[in-house]
This record gives structure tokens, sequence and C-alpha cells, in this order.
């Protein structure tokens, strides 16, 4: 683990570490300590078949990484916590207001309870953190505390994480109904983060560049171009999905290569690399790579969930708009070097928007086609999350009110009109999809020690290992509603799975059968077990997931075990009878089964927390390593400084100064960070507008700011302000 010992190290290195702290910034303290901090490490003289070579081990590197002086007379490692040196309490306490004593107080008193009580020393956070530029580098410094105290998975210890998002307990027997894995895989699926950002053009008024965040250690590279460009490559290379993926329509590709004479993983790979077929990602603004339908189920992506509210109204929609900054075409700053630029942005992307929900939220207002959908208590369904242990049902205890229908019901209706007008236009087609390298497979391994662009001709384009992997799905589109009420073969032939495990289904699939019966009607899915019902569908996941069956749990940690080469199924033998049916859990909440996909247990005798398998059945962690993995040996993290954890302060978005001025009206402004918590009047992020909550608060939307910042503002409660950047505005 360390070389310190002398008779373990042939020399002290020096390594060279970034420091970020002391970039200049308008709203937020630095420091003046260089950007590069030469830190000695000591290291070991290793002969290699091309040579001698220093190595050290990442817990010298990551110590040094911190300051910690080691007795190496290292002028960059602090001697005492009064040090003004990163990352000492003094330090810190210049960076933060708060004062180095009460910063190592709470650090001693942290430590000393983990090590009195052997890791029971625990970290909750909510959503603020998540809200910054650097958030990650904000996690990587609290987990790299819990593992140093070890305190990560140990019950009443480590990370209790909480931003908002429930977590789905029976996910493996929800993905295949989800996503039909029952009849086609692999599925297409994609990141909301890329998508929006690229189809709302976000991209093209990006006021942040490469420089400000790249690191003065960086190794040579292309690391020229906007974030866009970053995200180009990644998809290209296979590290991120796609959405549209290719520029052509990927249902004639696979008669293309028929036509060829060539199988369609070969023909995909030599058009792209011919340059006749094109990646969508290269040129989001080109009509034939927009979106064109966009289906919203229960998400009020236009009123919270969406991230740059007005890019969304002005290039997806196409409608009013907030927004007050310009792109970088019209301040003369294009420097795209992958994304193709067009000189006007589009506006109006799409053609469809149909929202489903069961209230009239700020995306329904802005919808073609709203269908209303039950509520909590018009539908039988189910409710888990990762805050506590238990199934719950949603049962119907009225019908939905006038024409609104439940959501499976609507999803059914959906599937079985386009059934009855695709043969119009489509039968049985070939569809080409493009799958990106994923987590849990050999993939991951693609390009271990470097990263070479097949674009630019470094390597050959190989599916899978320097590219997405190309994949052809047939699509019954006359038997969509068929396919949709039935559980397909795949489940019998392939099984089910998740996180790099899988195992046999055909029992389930037996059982569901004889449990919602099977379908008897002539056609493609007669002898199939039936998901005609919402009740239906409850049963499928409840029966396939290893949460709420025993017998599966245990074949999941079986199929674990031959990967370890260590016994685990002991973990739900003692359930491995127990099958939790939706008719259980409407008499009384179940609790649910302890399962591989989950890294905590459910027990009498343990809390639930995360990593405990990985501690207690040395379950490998799911890092490349298979360890609590500190540094990320990766080409793209160490040019821009985050191999190790280190500090980086917030980014300057540059949104305030274009518009401060053109906004002066001659009253006092003042600037300040807008941050977005839980409100008083409100559930949740909805119903706000809602008569009740409005009496109770005053009547429309608030903002709070503090006594002292209301003074420079010359404000007082009850006054209307504006709020606004180039991003936006809103009164309150």
């Amino acid at each position: 683990m360390s070389l310190i010992l002398d008779e373990d190290h042939d020399e002290a290195a020096p390594v060279a570490f970034p420091y970020f702290g002391n970039r200049e910034h308008d709203h937020f303290e630095g420091t003046d300590h260089d950007s590069v901090l030469v830190r000695s490490v000591p290291a070991r003289t290793v002969m290699l078949t091309d040579g001698d070579t220093l190595v050290a081990t990442v817990f010298d590197l990551f110590v040094a990484n911190y300051g910690l002086d080691r007795g190496l007379r290292d002028g960059n490692s602090a001697k005492s916590y009064d040090d003004n040196l990163p990352y000492t309490p003094a330090w810190a306490e210049q960076i933060t207001g708060v004062p180095r004593d009460q910063i190592i107080a709470v650090a001693r008193e942290f430590a000393s309870n983990a090590e009195k009580t052997k890791g029971r020393s625990m970290v909750i956070l909510g959503a603020g953190l998540n809200h910054w530029y650097h958030m990650d580098m904000n996690y990587r410094g609290i987990i790299n505390m819990l593992v140093m105290c070890g305190c990560v998975g140990k019950s009443g210890g480590g990370w209790s994480h909480y931003v908002g998002q429930e977590k789905l307990r029976p996910q493996t027997g929800w993905l295949p109904l989800a996503f039909g894995l029952d009849w086609n895989r692999p599925p297409r699926q994609m990141n909301s983060t890329s998508f929006f950002y690229a189809h709302t053009d976000q991209w093209r008024y990006e006021t942040l560049e490469v420089d400000e965040i790249l690191s003065p250690t960086a190794p040579d590279g292309p690391w020229d171009g906007t974030l866009i460009d970053y995200n180009i490559r990644a998809e290209r290379m296979g590290w991120l999905p796609s959405a549209p993926q290719l520029k052509a329509n990927p249902l004639e590709i696979a008669a293309a290569a028929v036509r060829a004479k060539k199988d369609p993983k070969d023909y995909v790979v030599e058009q792209l690399k011919s340059g006749k077929l094109q990646m969508s990602c290269e040129d989001p603004d080109d009509e034939a790579n927009w979106p064109r339908n966009l289906f919203v189920w229960r998400s009020n992506l236009l009123g919270s969930s969406g991230k740059g509210h007005e890019y969304f109204l002005k290039h997806l929609l196409g409608t009013s708009h907030g927004v007050m900054g310009k792109d970088l075409g019209e301040e003369g700053r294009v420097r795209t070097t992958e994304a193709k630029w067009h000189d006007r942005a589009p506006e109006g992307k799409l053609d469809l928007l149909v929202t489903i929900d069961f209230r009239m939220s700020t995306t329904c207002v802005y919808s073609d086609i709203v269908l209303p959908t039950a509520t909590w208590y018009e539908k039988n369904d189910l409710n888990t999350s990762d805050m506590h242990p238990f199934i719950h049902p949603l049962t119907s205890a009225a019908d939905p009110a006038w024409d609104a229908r439940s959501d499976w019901d609507i999803f059914k209706g959906l599937a079985k009109k386009f059934s009855e007008v695709s043969p119009e236009v489509l039968g049985v087609e070939k569809d080409v999809v493009l799958v990106p390298i994923l987590h849990d497979t050999p993939g991951e391994l693609a390009q271990p020690k470097d990263v070479k662009d097949w674009k630019t001709g470094e390597v050959e384009p190989v599916p899978g290992k320097t590219m997405p992997m190309v994949a052809v799905v047939e699509r019954d589109y006359p038997n969509l509603y068929k396919r949709f009420t039935a559980l397909g073969p795949l489940m019998d032939a392939l099984g089910n799975g998740g996180k790099g495990i899988s195992w046999n289904t055909e029992h389930e699939v037996e059982l569901l059968g004889r449990l919602n019966g099977v379908v008897t009607e002539e056609g493609a899915t007669k002898g199939r077990p039936r998901i005609e019902t919402d009740i239906d569908a409850t049963e499928v996941i409840l029966t396939l997931a290893p949460e709420t069956n025993g017998e599966v749990a245990v074949k999941a940690w079986e199929a674990l075990t031959k990967a370890t080469g260590r016994e685990h199924a002991h973990l739900a033998l003692p359930k491995e009878d127990e099958k939790i049916r939706f008719r259980d859990v409407v008499a009384q909440p179940r609790k649910i089964i302890s399962s591989p996909t989950w890294s905590g247990i459910e027990s009498e005798k343990v809390c639930y927390n995360a990593g405990y398998t990985n501690v207690h059945e040395l379950i490998p962690w799911r890092t490349l390593t298979g360890r609590q993995q500190l540094y990320q040996d990766h080409l793209w993290m160490r040019a821009f400084g985050e191999g190790f954890c280190v500090y980086r302060p917030p980014i300057d978005t540059k949104s305030i100064n274009p518009v401060i001025e053109a906004k002066s009206n001659g009253r006092p402004q003042v600037v300040l960070n807008f941050i977005t918590p839980h409100q008083k009047w409100g559930i949740h992020s909805t119903y706000s507008d809602n008569l009740m909550m409005l009496t109770l608060n005053r009547g429309g939307p608030v903002v709070w700011i503090s006594e002292t910042d209301a003074a420079k503002a010359e404000l007082v409660d009850n006054d209307w302000v504006e709020v606004f950047n180039s991003n936006g505005a809103i009164s309150a």
C-alpha cells in the first residue's frame, strides 16, 4: 500500500499536482499558490523490458496530493495545520470562511468516533452539493474521507445519499417490461444531459472555455474546441449513447447492407470510415438530426426538471422565450472543432410534444397533446424507494375522473392504435442500433491505457472497442400491441440479469403463465403469459425481480458466486420460498429480499448501507480494479486534473456581465447565487399553483434573500423584484 519506509523506496521522486484554487473569480475567494504543486513521493525503481522506470503506490500519491508531510523534506507539504498550504485547515479557512479550529474539531471527532465504533461515522448529504459544476470533486472528497476512516460498508456509517430521485428497488424485474427486453435486445437508450444540451442548443451559448478547466499538468493532446466537442468524441468512441444515432434512417441501413452483400456491422463501419455515413451528434442542428417526437411521462420537464428552460422553449419548441444572451456566432467566438456550426440556429425542432400527467403542469401547458392520467388512488401500481426497504402498492379506490386513464391503459392504447396504422408504412423491419460500451462488461477495458479516435485515423473503427457496438434488432410493428400485452420468448431463451450477471428465468415465465393466464388468440403471442392489466404488469415485475422473488434472489446470488468464487446465496436462502404478489403488498407492505443488484442487504440485524456486501462478502467493487478506487488513470481525467480528488472552485458562467448593464433602471442591483431548495408551499416541485398553497403563501412566486443583501439592494419584505441573468428572468 505504501513505500514510505526507507527500505521500501529508492528515492523521493518529485511529482507535479495541479492546483486550481488560484484562478480568479469575481465572487469566490481564492489563494495565490502556484498552479503546479511539486511534492515528494516515495518511489521504487523497477526494471521493465524497455528499461528502468520509477513506480509509486496510489496511496503514496494520494496522500502527497493532499499535502501530507511524511518526512521527505517536501517544501509544498504542511508541517502544521496552521500552514497556509493546500489542503490544510488554515487554507480551508481562507477559502470557506469557516474557522480552522472548527474544521479541526469536526474532523477529529468524526475520525475518533469512526475509530472507536469501527466505522460508524456517517455523512448524510442532499441536493445542494449537486447543483455545483464540480460537484463530482466534492463527492469524491467526502468518499475519500469515509474510505480513510474505514466507514464504507459499515452499519451506521458510510454514505447516506439523497438528492430527490427515488430508486427503483425491483429494477431487474422492471427493465424487461419497461424496455421490451422480453422481445428485443439490446434497447436504444440515451442519457438526458447530453441529449438536451445538444438539442436545446445550449452548446451554442457555452461561455465556459476548455482552458478554464484544463489542468496545468495536462499532457499533450487536442485540448481545444468547446465542451460539445468532447461529448461528440465520447459518443463517437462509444463512451456515451447517442440520440438520434446516425444521419440516416436506421431501418434502411440493414437493407442497404443486404444490397451491398455485407454484414450490417461491417457495412456501418465501412460507411462511417468513408464519411458516407455520419453520426448525428456531429451536426445536431441539421434538420435530418432533429428529434421530432417527444413523449413526456409524468415529468415536469419544462417546469422544473429540465435545465435551461428558456433554451427548451426557443430551440426545441420554437415558442416565446426569455433568452437574453447571444450565441457564440453572434459574439464572433465560434470555436467548435467537432460540431458543425450553422449561422442560424433552428427554432422549433419538435413536430409533436405529448405529455402524460394528472395535473396541468408547465409541460402540459406547452404540449400539443395532453393525455390525462389517473392519480394515486385511481390506479393499481407499485411504489418503491431506496429510502426504506418496503414495496408499497397504489390501489384503485375510485375510477379515474372523466376521460383520464391509468398510465398502463394509456400506453396500451397507444400501442394498439400504432399497430393498427403501422402496416400502411411499416412491417417487420431490421433496425440498426448503436450500443455504447457498457459498465460491468469487458468493454470497459476497450481502451485501457490511452484514448485514440478512429475519426482522426489514430486507430481503426472497431465496434465495442474504439466505437459503439453495432446490433441489428428486428421490429415487428404490426404486432406491437400483441407484444406489449404478452411476455416475450427472450425471457425463456436468454433469461434476465443486471450489473454483469445473468440467470435463468424459465420457471418464472411458467409461473407468470399460471398467474396471469396465457394468450389463447392465434398470432405472434399465442401461448405466452398475458400482460393485459396493470396488475398483470406489476406481477411481471414482482416475479422477475430478485428483490421480490426469493427463488430468483438465490439464483442471482449463485450467478454472482460464479464470478467471485465465493458462496453468497446464504444471504437469500432463508427467503427462497417467498414470492411477493401484488395482493400481498395490498394487504400489507412487504420488506424486500437481499439481492446482488444492491450493495446493501436487508436484515433484522444490519441496517441497509451502501458497500456492505463488498466489505463483508468480499465482493469486488464495481470499478476497473475491483477495489475502492481513489485514482482515475484515464487520459481525459488526468488532462482535466481529476485523476485524484482536488479542489475545484466554482466556474464563472459569465451570465451576469452581458446583461447587468442592459437591465439597469437606476435602482441598486446585487449579484447573488441562485439556489433552489425544496419549497414550503408545494409538494416537491408541483402544486405550488394550487389555490390552497397560494393562500398559505403570498399568492405567487417568492424569493428569499438575506437581510444584508436586501439592504444593499434597498429592498424590504414584500417588494417585487426581478431575478435575472443572460439565461432568463423571473419576477417574484
